[in-house]
């Protein structure tokens, strides 16, 4: 008996996307879909990068088909395609960048910049083209992360610095271009013009994610990037303890303000694990990020641990993701950036550039 359309289709509606909670067929992932006689051929288009779930998907397609009766060869493609989407009202998208991560804190020290770097990497790991900019113009740190704190850029052109590259990831920073001992014992306008011209002179090379680490707090450099950034939306990083999440709830106020929407919680140094005896102890306290989340109706990306390793390979220049891709913590991290990737593809495309320019002339 030759297999129809209908009954495939009906098939692949059991198989539900681990990673959207969602049917392949609704979200119209599936393309193509072709039937000659007892054989069966699609794509399967995934709106995020997922390299390591390529694979688990295909097998979970294949799975629901062989349930068909007289079924014959079945061929399945699964990629991913990352595309632009919506963000601020008014503000336009950057050159060669489709789609901004902010991830910011309201203060400093819970481990914001590690968890950028991990962040950019992990998306880098699913397949993603991505780069990351230091935006702490006083305290850049990703020079140092990512091991090419010696390095300057080039400009090609005269007009544009080319981005570094470290791990595969493009990356630009004020470490680059001064000192490493140098304050930059500037005004809040300065450093925003400062950081304006990082962002929007570097030569970014078509990225499907440009991941911004925000300096701390909610002042003015933050205010001016939410506002003339095109940011499609934001990660808030935060300890578990009271006051890291008093601040926490400044940042998230900021950029509900401008209108960019929170992707989720980052909740950092959640537990300590004793490296001589395996004792388990909240030292920040515990369930503060999801308490956060609740309180304000988003999205508890993950939780990391205060470990020893994520310091150590962080200063060492090759962070936990590189280091150690295969272990525990690179896990969480790659959990994280696939969550973010999701949140981001369920909302709404941007489709500017699909409207032709209209010019008004007197004749």
């Amino acid at each position: 008996m030759s297999l129809s359309q209908e009954n495939v289709t009906e098939a692949l509606k059991s198989v539900i996307d681990p990673n959207t909670g969602k049917d392949l067929v609704s979200t119209r992932c599936v393309r193509n879909l072709k039937v000659s006689g007892a054989d069966v051929s699609f794509e399967v288009e995934l709106g995020y990068p997922a390299k390591s779930q390529h694979e688990p998907i295909r097998a979970m397609l294949q799975a629901a088909l062989a349930t068909l009766p007289g079924l014959g060869k079945v061929d399945i493609q699964v990629s991913s395609k990352v595309v632009a989407h919506a963000v601020q009202h008014g503000v336009k998208l950057l050159p060669g960048v489709r789609n901004i991560i902010a991830v910011a804190s309201g203060k400093g020290g819970v481990g914001k910049s590690t968890t950028a770097a991990n962040l950019a990497l992990a998306l880098s790991a699913e397949g993603a083209r991505v780069g990351i900019l230091d935006a702490d113009i006083y305290g850049p740190s990703q020079p140092q992360m990512l091991g090419i704190g010696d390095r300057r850029p080039e400009s090609l052109d005269g007009k544009t610095m080319e981005p570094l590259e470290a791990y595969g990831i493009q990356t630009m920073s004020i470490g680059f271009l001064v000192d490493v001992e140098t304050p930059m014992v500037w005004r809040g306008p300065m450093a925003t013009q400062a950081l304006n011209q990082l962002l929007k002179e570097t030569h970014w090379q078509d990225l499907d994610y440009l991941v911004i680490d925000m300096p701390p707090g909610t002042g003015d450099i933050q205010l001016t990037l939410s506002q003339s950034v095109p940011v499609t939306g934001a990660v808030i990083v935060t300890t578990p303890q009271d006051i890291a999440l008093l601040d926490a709830r400044k940042g998230i106020k900021m950029f509900e303000k401008v209108g960019v929407p929170i992707l989720g919680v980052v909740e950092n140094m959640s537990i300590h694990i004793c490296s001589k005896c395996g004792h388990e102890e909240h030292i920040f306290g515990t369930g503060g990020g999801q308490k956060l989340c609740d309180d304000y109706g988003i999205g508890f990306l993950g939780a990391l641990p205060l470990d020893l390793q994520i310091r150590q390979e962080a200063d060492n220049g090759a962070p936990t993701v590189v280091a150690d891709p295969d272990g525990r913590i690179a896990g969480i991290y790659k959990e994280i950036a696939r969550k973010v990737a999701v949140r981001i593809a369920e909302k709404s495309k941007d489709m500017t550039h699909k409207f032709p320019n209209i010019v008004i002339q007197n004749t």
